[in-house]
């Protein structure tokens, strides 16, 4: 049994693809649309959300090196039911991203046929994208993080063209745009810090996975801090070479700056073939998030917080029915998405599922405090402050309503916890090396 386990179980590479692959959906591709008018507060916030980033995935890394998910190690600093409505807005928030990148997939797919861009095209197509995710999954996590390694390839490329197409306009001398005249003030620079650290979410999924990395103590810490480092790096890079080589009219005014910007270097092929990159990379966040969102609700079924079905598991611990309860739940706000009486429910519950994922970034550093030395503890002292900044910059509404998510949670936990009638103790995950409980 642990044999097959252990063959099940992730590397570096995979782990480390999970981390990027869900940094990099679809949210950096239309960024500089909000950047643009910001200048050069535009990169200095990518500078300071980059720092915010590191911090937080050091302190995640720092409490979920043990690789038996989230949930256990907050639990084990402050209770079963703190550790269960932080995995509770972490469920919330991935299975609500779901449906965001599984739309932005059927939309990328539609830029390239004007004649597709419609809702019914891009509403079948997001739930097909759901589906057969949600089967390449249920094959388990080496199948899901397999497919990772593949996308992470295929959508750096567009952030790799703008970049190399900057190096190439310096090195010829040719001109581009020029940075938006915004001056450097607080104002602009905060926007740009709230704007860009959204786009950085995405690394917590590696803190997800139960017993699913191998030699977690190193797998997870070089996953999770490597990762994100990266990706901030490529972010940095290629959103402010987009800057450089656009004008702010025409990224404003442009569907998808990173072709556009692409295509004035290389021509309209190379401009569709970015397109079909953005595709891919919506994809490919998508299939990270439905791998963790079934993991958060099989860490919540074991404990019996959700119905026992959930905790069923098949070849190499997978949880199918969790990960088809999400997957579910966010074919059904693709529904919601494509009544124009219920779209304003979408752009709701995402505004909520940004404040969820803030909730574990605190709470998940809060608790990494007791597991650091006390020359890490400025790492994690940089991380609670980010938070604390960036749930201010999400405004008074969303918070208030994402303290209306927690109390619907707890109220869920009761509810379930009469159903189920079982202590969960008996059935955590344990926090040890993996292997010992599949």
């Amino acid at each position: 049994m642990s044999t097959e386990g252990d063959s099940q179980q992730l590397g570096i590479w995979m782990t480390g693809a999970i981390v990027v692959g869900s940094m990099i959906g679809s949210g950096i591709f239309l960024l500089p649309v909000a950047l643009a008018p910001l200048g050069i507060n535009a990169i200095v916030g990518w500078v300071i959300s980059g720092l915010g980033a590191l911090a937080i995935a050091y302190s995640l890394a720092r409490l979920a090196h043990g690789g038996s998910g989230i949930q256990a190690y907050v639990e084990e600093a402050f209770g079963p039911t703190i550790g269960y409505l932080v995995t509770f807005s972490f469920w919330c928030s991935n299975w609500a991203a779901n449906a965001a990148l599984a739309i932005a997939t059927a939309s990328a797919i539609a830029w390239l046929n004007p004649n597709l861009n419609s809702t019914a095209f891009v509403v079948p197509t997001a739930i097909f994208c759901v589906v057969v995710l949600g089967l390449v999954n249920s094959r388990g996590a080496r199948a899901a993080g397999g497919l990772s390694v593949v996308t992470v390839a295929i959508k750096i490329l567009p952030l790799l063209a703008v970049i190399a197409a900057v190096a190439l306009a310096s090195q010829s001398g040719g001109k581009g745009g020029s940075l938006a005249a915004m001056p450097f003030g607080l104002a602009g620079l905060g926007s740009a810090v709230a704007l860009t650290l959204f786009a950085l979410t995405g690394f917590e999924n590696a803190t997800t996975l139960v017993n699913k990395v191998r030699d977690p103590a190193r797998t997870i810490p070089i996953s999770l801090v490597g990762g994100t480092f990266f990706v901030v790096l490529l972010y940095l890079l290629s959103s402010s070479s987009v800057l450089v080589l656009l004008s702010e009219s025409e990224i404003t005014s442009s569907a998808s700056p990173f072709a556009d910007a692409v295509g004035r270097y290389w021509g309209s092929g190379a401009a569709l073939i970015a397109i079909g990159a953005i595709a891919v990379s919506a994809f490919g966040g998508l299939n990270g998030m439905i791998l963790a969102t079934g993991e958060l609700g099989y860490s919540m079924a074991l404990r019996g917080d959700l119905p026992r079905l959930f905790s069923r598991t098949r070849g190499g611990n997978t949880p199918v029915a969790a990960q088809w309860l999400g997957s579910g739940l966010a074919i059904l706000l693709i529904l919601a998405n494509g009544s124009r009486s219920t779209a304003g429910l979408f752009t709701f519950v995402i505004l909520l599922s940004t404040v969820s994922v803030l909730i574990v970034y605190f709470v998940g550093s809060l608790a990494a405090w007791r597991h650091c030395r006390a020359g890490e503890r400025l790492i994690i002292i940089v991380a609670l402050g980010f938070s604390v900044f960036a749930f201010w910059g999400s405004g008074a509404e969303a918070i208030a309503w994402g303290l209306v998510l927690l109390v619907i949670g707890y109220g869920l936990r009761f509810v379930m916890r009469a159903v189920n009638r079982s202590s969960p103790v008996e059935e955590l995950a344990p926090a040890g090396p993996p292997g010992s409980s599949a």
